[in-house]
């Protein structure tokens, strides 16, 4: 059964195609990009003559694409394999997504893409769809999830040094290199400039509104960040295609963008905070504080939730084995579900600021964890924390990695947060029934991987120690 007369469920429409060729007759090819519960963008290249057809129809994709773990193979604990034969199912183009690739030649494009059964209903494993899911429950109540992502990433050279070791990159524009943590250095950032006009000038093609960049806390490590957004799912579609940008164009200036979360062991690792607050049907700012207010409560309410729900979370937030060598003490990573106001040694940091633009900075999250799956997960925790009236307990003033809260202790390990995600009622709903399978099956056979593997660690010291 197909969807009513090929009918584009996601909302796009043919004429976003047509106008799209129109206005770019030198487009050869595109990119049809589905992501999955890796945050991986995986689908296909199609010719320019396939397009309209997408979107009048629609593209058949396997169902299993929703099931892979990080290296492309099948996970068949998600159900989404030989119990299904592996079916396909359709992917439709998301609407305000098609557009140009820079500095491609020939000139090409790109689409996300989202699935749906052939029945025209959400495919539930996808992982836009958990967080459509979240943004329409909050609906249903008159409020309304704006916010924003940080992208911190390293520059790498392509080459390891003599150790093996990774290495930041040469500066593009004179070679010259740094092993120092040049944060926030102006002049640093002059290196890699040619790099950074195409990846602005690739954002601005696609409409993505990055703004600031800096030189971040570790050798090679920079941030990028992108302006707030009133549709949620839009901030999330951003950061998935700003990452792809910088990836491409770093690649074409002969260096290597890293998303992992801890690439080098004595540096910080990077980080994805998300800004994030509410919106009511007149658009004002819930989590403001009226005249008289130290804090709106509807703020402190949303913090009770997300401490009280992060560490049977931390699976979404840090999702793989690398993930985990992030949470070290003084390094910018938050090890405990604390808040506090303008301290960058919590979890959960009210930026100080416009009273008109109050927000929580939710900071636990790696650069390698799925946005989509992140914002559900974050918008969930505020739900419930509205819904019950938590409290966050009290305020972390100073060095939150001393003070915490004493709530919650959070998972010890990369193992622990899988076994609290898979027995976790919260995270069941945040995520929805088929995307709490699918992920935690995915992330279950990754940890097994990487628990059976032999690594040259081991070598070094059990070789001829033991």
């Amino acid at each position: 059964m197909s969807s009513p007369s090929g009918t584009n469920v996601a909302g796009s429409t043919p004429a976003e195609a047509t106008d799209f060729l129109d206005a770019h007759p030198d487009i050869e090819a595109i990119d049809i990009v589905l992501t999955d519960a890796n945050g991986i963008g995986r689908g296909k290249i199609i010719r320019r003559h396939e397009l309209e057809a997408i979107y009048k129809g629609g593209r058949h994709m396997p169902i299993s694409i929703l099931g892979l773990d990080i290296t492309g193979e099948d996970v068949h604990e998600t159900g989404l394999v030989w119990d299904t034969g592996d079916g396909d199912l359709r992917a439709w183009p998301v609407p305000g997504t098609l557009v140009p690739l820079h500095g491609t030649d020939p000139a090409r494009a790109q689409v996300l893409t989202t699935m749906y059964h052939l029945d025209g209903s959400p495919m539930m494993c996808d992982p836009r769809h958990a967080l459509a899911r979240q943004v329409a429950k909050l609906a249903d109540k008159g409020l309304h999830p704006a916010g924003a992502f940080e992208l911190e990433f390293f520059l790498l050279a392509n080459e390891r040094d003599a150790d093996g070791k990774v290495q930041p990159a040469h500066a593009v524009l004179d070679g010259r290199r740094s092993a120092k943590t040049e944060v926030y250095s102006v002049d640093h950032l002059h290196g890699m400039e040619p790099l950074f006009s195409d990846i602005y000038a690739a954002a601005k093609a696609q409409g993505i509104p990055a703004e600031t960049v800096i030189s971040e806390y570790a050798p090679g490590q920079y941030e990028l960040t992108l302006n707030y957004r009133t549709d949620v799912m839009r901030a999330a579609d951003d950061l998935v295609m700003l990452k792809r940008i910088v990836r491409a164009q770093a690649r074409r200036h002969g260096v290597t963008a890293c998303f992992m979360a801890k690439p080098i062991e004595t540096y910080a690792g990077s980080g994805m905070h998300f800004h994030v607050s509410l919106l009511d049907d007149a658009g004002r700012n819930v989590f403001a504080e009226a005249d008289g207010e130290e804090w709106s409560p509807k703020l402190l309410h949303a913090m009770g939730g997300l401490a009280a729900t992060m560490a049977e979370s931390m699976l979404v937030f840090a999702p793989h084995a690398n993930s985990w060598r992030r949470f070290v003490a003084q390094s910018y990573a938050p090890i405990a579900p604390s808040w506090g106001v303008n301290n960058r040694s919590v979890a959960l940091r009210v930026p100080a600021g416009d009273v008109k633009a109050r927000r929580v900075e939710h900071r636990p999250s790696g650069v390698d964890a799925n946005p989509y799956l992140v914002a559900a997960t974050v918008l969930a925790g505020i739900a419930k924390g509205l819904a019950e009236k938590l409290d966050p307990g009290p305020q972390v003033t100073g060095n939150g990695y001393e003070a915490g809260n004493g709530q919650n202790t959070m998972p010890v390990d990369w193992r622990a947060a899988i076994e609290a995600a898979e027995a976790s009622a919260f995270l069941k709903e945040a995520l929805g029934p088929d995307m709490h399978k699918s992920f935690t099956a995915i992330k279950r056979a990754e940890w097994m991987r990487v628990a059976r593997t032999i690594s040259e660690l081991d070598y070094q010291l059990y070789l001829h120690e033991v």
